[in-house]
């Protein structure tokens, strides 16, 4: 007698991780922060455009790429803020330069470029201006009147900045010397709040007496400034070489001195403040005499709580460009790009970037324009592609 035949169920075929909204989020929120990523995924159908378009998902991109964003292209401090792009195909970014109105005041000076803004001081009115350069957003600020005397005299440090998962405010910090007429030597620095839309209090520290310094003020240089842990480093020049510290957290400024030999007159140029390997404060020097070899220093806090220079690596710059005799002089460091820890160095053949990690290269241009250049890293992504026109709702920054 033969069994009785089993009865089987037909079960309705198990639905595809890519039909789940939830779990397709997941999975495109893991695509790399390149611009041409996002674009890519939302020509694949209506439904990925919409999880891609959604504000929610882009933030939630934008944090996850936080720490890694990539190197869209430099600034030109000299060429009223130009931009140089670094990416190729499908990932190169155009973006026009600096918009510069009447009412802005007579010129403008470059102060800074992180987390997608651009800072840049308006001495002609004594204020400060935020750019976002990809959707064109400009907010002006004026300067508080000690800040601004002091600024219109000598010149100012500044640096603007986001707290994490902050995609509305920013801050702006400004740092200046004040050290004429009969009260001491000092370092002044105030904070913006674009949430408060107020200035905090001003912030100070004595300046250290140098014997040996050059003729004129100490002066906080106009560079981008490095961010290392929680505080801001410029570099001080003229009657003081050394570094100011801006504490972020603790609202305080400090002087830190450097290596006396590297901070000649000479030497000047070949001085970049980085953000160094651990995430601690170094800097790359260049010495004059030896414009090939690049000296990357750390500054590293030992068991007793005392901070010293150490010299991490050196970088023969001459050998790794494959440069001939001839074209060995004349190296400069023209920028430096924190997070992707990018040094961009102008040499008689043209402009090149190097990674400090990789020792991997590449010339930008054939230009060998004396110049400054501001780094533009960012998460982008305009949705209706690479190139031409944007619109502001489909960018994302790494604010």
């Amino acid at each position: 007698m033969s069994s009785p035949r089993r009865r089987h169920c037909r079960r309705s075929p198990a639905a595809s991780p890519l039909e789940d909204d939830d779990l397709l989020s997941e999975i495109l929120l893991r695509l790399p922060p390149q611009p041409s990523a996002l674009p890519r995924a939302s020509a694949v159908c209506k439904r990925w455009r919409g999880l891609v378009c959604d504000p929610r998902f882009r933030r939630r991109f934008r944090l996850r790429h936080r720490r890694n964003p990539p190197l869209l292209g430099f600034f030109n401090r000299f060429d009223r803020l130009s931009f140089q792009p670094t990416l190729d195909a499908p990932d190169r970014v155009p973006l026009g330069p600096f918009p510069f109105q009447r009412n802005d005041g007579g010129y403008f000076v470059s102060l800074g470029c992180r987390h997608g803004l651009l800072l840049v001081f308006l001495p002609g009115i004594l204020e400060v201006l935020v750019w976002d350069p990809v959707t064109g957003d400009r907010h002006r600020v004026a300067i508080p009147p000690v800040v601004a005397e002091r600024a219109a005299e000598i010149g100012v440090g500044g640096a603007v900045c986001r707290a994490p998962g902050d995609v509305q405010h920013f801050q702006v910090v400004l740092a200046v010397t004040d050290d004429h007429g009969a009260q001491p030597r000092r370092a002044l620095a105030c904070v913006y709040s674009s949430k408060t839309g107020v200035w905090g209090s001003l912030i100070s520290t004595p300046l250290p007496y140098q014997a040996h310094g050059s003729q004129f003020s100490a002066i906080v240089c106009a560079e981008d400034a490095a961010l290392a842990g929680d505080s801001l480093y410029w570099p001080l020049t003229g009657k003081l070489n050394g570094i100011l510290e801006f504490d972020l957290e603790k609202k305080r400024l400090a002087v830190i001195r450097v290596p006396v030999h590297m901070w000649g007159e000479r030497e000047r140029n070949g001085f970049k403040l980085v953000r160094a390997e651990g995430g601690v404060l170094g800097f790359l020097f260049i010495s004059h005499s030896d414009c090939c070899a690049a000296q990357l220093w750390k500054r590293i806090t030992g068991c007793d709580g005392v901070a010293s220079w150490v010299l991490a690596r050196t970088i023969q710059l001459d050998k790794l460009l494959s440069l001939k005799p001839e074209e060995k002089g004349g190296i400069e460091m023209v920028g430096f790009a924190q997070d992707n820890s990018v040094l961009l160095l102008r040499t008689v053949i043209g402009l090149f970037m190097i990674h400090l990690e990789s020792l991997k290269f590449k010339k930008l241009s054939n230009t060998t324009t004396v110049s400054r250049y501001f780094p533009f890293e960012s998460v982008y992504t305009a949705v209706t592609g690479i190139g031409g026109r944007h619109d502001a709702s489909d960018v994302m920054h790494n604010k």
